[in-house]
């Protein structure tokens, strides 16, 4: 009897879609093994591409607080199948799974397809997406998913050069690479390459062993640490949670206190995240043996 796998996802620029079909793609050479869906995620009213500016920033509050929209119902045999194994890719705003992702989580469609079903995420991003990880964990968790492996691909530039492709890209559409600036996003080597880890979790799958999932997948390059990333990331969950609470508070100056938050978030992202690294490097002697207990924890799949 072939065996059922949903891919799950959401994807405004296409490269999420091509990630996940290229980890799936082992299991679309077994179709004799394996019967396959593909569930993109809609919502009822969709974010526009390219960005505008504004529509972009506005976006912050509702997307750190995971305050949902609403999603068109999947198909009633995606509602009706028990799936053996679901693949879940999902991209990071503003530090946290996406509005798409949030509002399918929170629609009441997720728990009838994730309960009891083991789910390996697969996330791109541009670099910071540890702990929006931790989040999807919770969520995850509260479904009663079986969460047995990660995989994050990120764009590999410095923190810099890729605030800068993101930016690009997101607003303009253009992904290319184009004067001193090189290509956005994670590299199209990476995403070729990415079928390696859909090899290791068929062969798992195969096998029944999801237990050593997810350090074979580590031991190949799924999961990328940076001690420094992840401290930026912590500081900017408590930045922006003052600053979502305080936009959706008061609503009538909203339009004046997103103007304030792009300044802020620029001047985070060149002025404040320098010093965050210099303090991180002097201070790595100190913290080495907890930045590597913190390392391991979040190549893992269990939640704290």
């Amino acid at each position: 009897m072939k065996k059922n796998i949903l891919v799950i996802y959401y994807s405004q620029t296409g490269q999420l879609e091509d990630i996940v079909r290229n980890i799936a793609k082992p299991f679309e050479d077994k179709k004799e093994a394996y019967d396959i869906t593909y569930y993109n995620i809609q919502l009822k009213e969709d974010f526009p591409f390219p960005w505008p500016g504004d529509v972009f920033f506005n976006t912050f509050p509702e997307s750190y607080l995971q305050i949902p929209k609403e999603i068109l119902p999947p198909s009633e045999e995606i509602l009706t199948k028990k799936y053996d194994l679901i693949l879940f890719g999902y991209q990071v705003w503003y530090l946290t799974p996406s509005i798409p992702i949030i509002s399918f989580l929170k629609s009441g469609y997720a728990e009838r397809i994730l309960k009891d079903t083991p789910v390996v995420t697969i996330s791109g991003t541009r670099n910071m997406w540890m702990l929006s990880q931790e989040k999807l964990k919770v969520y995850l968790k509260d479904l009663q998913a079986k969460l047995v492996g990660n995989i994050a691909l990120v764009d590999r530039h410095d923190n810099y050069t890729s605030v800068l492709t993101i930016l690009r890209w997101l607003t303009t559409g253009q992904k290319e690479k184009s004067g001193m600036l090189p290509a956005a996003g994670v590299s199209d080597e990476e995403i070729a390459g990415s079928v390696k880890y859909g090899e290791i979790i068929e062969r798992h799958f195969n096998n029944n062993d999801f237990n050593n999932l997810q350090p074979d997948l580590v031991k190949n390059g799924a999961i990328e640490i940076r001690a420094f990333l992840v401290r930026v990331e912590k500081v900017g969950n408590k930045i922006f949670t003052v600053w979502s609470n305080l936009i959706i508070k008061k609503k009538e100056k909203r339009p004046l206190l997103i103007k304030f938050f792009k300044v802020y978030l620029m001047a985070a992202i060149w002025i404040i995240s320098p010093v965050v690294l210099v303090l991180h490097l002097l201070t790595t002697p100190i913290f080495w043996f907890k930045r590597q207990k913190q390392k391991r924890y979040l190549q893992g799949i269990n939640l704290k």
